[in-house]
């Protein structure tokens, strides 16, 4: 009986803010009257809601300051220019963190040592396969939520 009554407020209180808003509404484009004279000189401009919505919108990136955004990235030394060098770099850095014996050759032992490390400490039996409980403990972490903005 109570879920009844809170149904009924709550649709109550839905209907008066439909009103009002609509009320509210009229009194923005002029305030329509039941007179004939004040009506036909009332003009209806466009919407206001929609004029604020399209105001209120962050301004989007164009592709130009995008691409400019990964160039400055890009450019290193701030030159105006990137070089190969700058390019590879990263990839350099990531290539000698697996290239374990500094032979700069990449064998599929040294591309592979994380997982098989991974695999090995999740071997708790150490029976060299993985049962699905221990299969389930070398899934990645769930990634961190963003903060979002309280605004």
């Amino acid at each position: 009986m109570g879920r009844f009554f809170a149904g009924v407020a709550a649709c109550f209180l839905m209907v008066t803010g439909a009103f009002l808003l609509w009320q509210g509404r009229a009194a923005e484009l002029g305030g329509f009257s039941a007179t004939p004279t004040k009506f036909a000189s009332a003009r209806i401009s466009p919407t206001p809601l929609l004029a604020m919505s399209e105001t209120l919108r962050p301004p989007e990136a164009t592709p130009k300051s995008r691409e400019e955004k990964r160039f400055s990235r890009a450019d290193k030394n701030k030159d105006g220019r990137v070089d190969i060098q700058e390019l590879l770099a990263p990839r350099h850095k990531a290539f000698a963190k697996l290239d374990t014996n500094g032979d700069g050759k990449l064998s599929f032992e040294e591309w592979a040592t994380k997982t098989i490390t991974k695999v090995q400490d999740a071997d708790a039996d150490h029976s060299g396969w993985l049962s699905p409980t221990e299969y389930a403990s070398t899934a990645p972490p769930k990634p961190k939520r963003r903060a979002t903005c309280s605004c």
